[in-house]
């Protein structure tokens, strides 16, 4: 049987871990909320201002609005050599970058579908977070399964896209990534939790943060936007 003290130094030791995982999880969803609210702002900006407008959708520059969101990600945003401040200045740059990109939604969409598709996608997230947060199940399989359904949709898009041009094929490709980043979703919250270590210290917990709540938004934009899909072809 443990001394008393050992088990109080235990219990107190536990109850710090979780009071330093809650913040750190909770300034994650602040982040990612920041992003998805910047990128509405963004696109609402930039849709109710023609010029903008005008500008951002003629060809080259349709297209380098297309892809500059990625090539931020893939090549201007790396948590392991980039301080806090960096990553947070190339965060927000992606949201404004997705936000530009999206300004098109507002017109190729009712505002009753998207309003209800963000709902729905928000729903789904914060449900999807919680289950990640909380099983003890490992989840690593079904990010397996998620990878995959991502790469199935990547390849249907472009077969659909330049072959069969297929309203029904784009309908099961809206299903299989609500599915896809469904899992991905998931799986994250789980790995972010698992990777938290107060011992890590703040910068590096700092910049682990930002690379997650990255993370987390793409995942939430990629289901906003397979769901806006999905319901307007209903």
């Amino acid at each position: 049987m443990q001394p008393d003290h050992i088990n109080s130094r235990t219990r107190s030791t536990a109850t710090v871990y979780d009071a330093g995982l809650r913040s750190h999880m909770q300034r994650i969803y602040n982040r990612m909320t920041a992003g998805v609210l910047v990128t509405a702002l963004t696109a609402y900006f930039v849709a109710a201002t023609p010029a903008l407008m005008g500008f951002f959708m003629t060809a080259p520059i349709v297209y380098v609005v297309m892809f500059a969101p990625l090539a931020v990600v893939w090549f201007g945003f790396n948590p392991m050599t980039m301080t806090p401040a960096k990553l947070r200045i190339s965060f927000f740059a992606v949201s404004v970058l997705y936000g530009i990109s999206f300004s098109v939604i507002l017109f190729a969409f009712t505002h009753e579908t998207i309003f209800r598709a963000f709902f729905v996608a928000a729903g789904m997230f914060a449900g999807l977070s919680i289950f990640g947060y909380t099983t003890k199940k490992n989840l690593d399989g079904l990010m397996s399964f998620a990878v995959m359904g991502v790469w199935g949709v990547l390849i249907m898009s472009l077969l659909n896209g330049f072959i069969f041009k297929s309203e029904g094929i784009f309908d099961l490709i809206s299903a299989v990534g609500i599915l896809a980043f469904s899992g991905i979703t998931a799986w994250q919250t789980q790995a972010m939790k698992e990777m938290y270590h107060p011992a890590a210290g703040d910068d590096a917990n700092s910049r682990m943060g930002w690379s997650a709540a990255l993370t987390l938004y793409i995942s939430f934009i990629a289901l906003f936007q397979y769901i806006l899909h999905f319901m307007n072809q209903r």
